[in-house]
């Protein structure tokens, strides 16, 4: 028997079971129970909730027919301006079956639909607003166009606070009889980084190997830097010992696999709890801001790495 994906097997099914959006599920449940919704968009992070959201909607709306009055699409997969004239018009201009007037077509990662699919997007919306309501879910609404910003109830989805996360995975722990260390809850939470689905799937990856999920385990299967070894890099820089904290570096970039984007994040979120004057805090951590633009672009990791902990070197030196 295969086992099932974690994220699908508890996705929440009703509003009140979705975690940490509570006044946008407030607003949205009393639209939907009035049986007439807007066009919607809703803009954050990944794994808060928006595609979950839309299909809470849905079901609510249509009941056992839910499936034939709703369509999504992953506009980053069919981002071109077919895609709109073609599936969205054809599902768009038929009937709906039930008693609410209107269809509901989901447009997943809007934000990636090329601006002319996006022009293409605003006339269907305007054509068929009789027949037909669109959500769509993007990152970043700014990268929206104005005409369909305006035309949409916008709703802004935030990164889940550690309470709620806890409250999910505490949740599936029970179900799936397992046991979990706080220190491990601590440490899902600080990798899921306020993203839900994250979390789940870093329990599941870790429950696979033991149902008693520790410390030890998780950081295995997040595989980034535990800040502790970060501090000693830093604490190395700091009091003037370049070549340890550069060998210090070298040893948990190879031994744990962690590639230079993550030793960045980890550095940028360590930069904060040094024992450093606060100017100097900012300095750093602009520096670590131009070094990761470095190694985004295609620069050799190690070598701009070495470059950021000259800096920190130079800070514990005063210059």
């Amino acid at each position: 028997m295969v086992s099932e994906i974690w994220t699908e097997k508890y996705r929440p099914t009703k509003f009140y079971e979705l975690m940490g959006q509570e006044d946008i599920v407030k607003r949205i449940g009393s639209l939907t129970n009035s049986l007439n919704i807007p066009h919607l968009l809703f803009a954050g992070p990944a794994g808060t909730g928006k595609s979950t959201l839309a299909l809470i909607i849905v079901k609510e709306l249509y009941q056992k027919d839910w499936k034939e009055n709703y369509l999504e699409l992953n506009a980053s997969d069919e981002r071109g301006i077919n895609i709109i004239r073609e599936k969205v018009k054809n599902f768009a201009r038929t009937k709906s079956l039930g008693n609410v007037p209107f269809k509901v077509i989901f447009l997943d990662e809007a934000d990636a639909l090329t601006p002319e699919a996006q022009q293409a997007l605003r006339r269907t919306m305007e054509n068929y607003s009789a027949t037909c309501r669109f959500i769509l879910s993007c990152n970043y609404s700014s990268k929206i166009i104005d005409p369909i910003q305006s035309r949409c109830a916008i709703f802004r989805f935030k990164l889940l606070e550690k309470k709620d996360i806890e409250k999910v995975i505490q949740k599936i722990v029970e179900q799936e009889k397992l046991t979990i260390t706080p220190e491990a809850l601590e440490i899902l939470y600080e990798g899921s980084e306020g993203d839900c689905r994250r979390a789940i799937n870093l329990l599941q990856a870790t429950a696979s190997i033991s149902p008693n999920i520790t410390e030890e385990l998780v950081m295995t299967i997040i595989s980034n830097a535990k800040p502790k070894d970060i501090r000693v890099v830093l604490d190395y820089a700091l009091s003037g010992d370049f070549q340890k904290s550069k060998e210090k570096l070298l040893d948990i970039m190879l031994k744990e696999s962690i590639s230079g984007q993550d030793i960045i994040k980890a550095i940028q979120k360590e930069i904060w709890n040094l024992q450093i004057e606060p100017e100097i805090k900012v300095k750093l951590t602009e520096k670590t801001g131009e070094v990761e633009f470095r190694i985004v672009e295609g620069s050799d990791p190690f070598i701009q790495l070495q470059s950021l902990l000259a800096s920190f070197v130079l800070a514990g030196r005063g210059k």
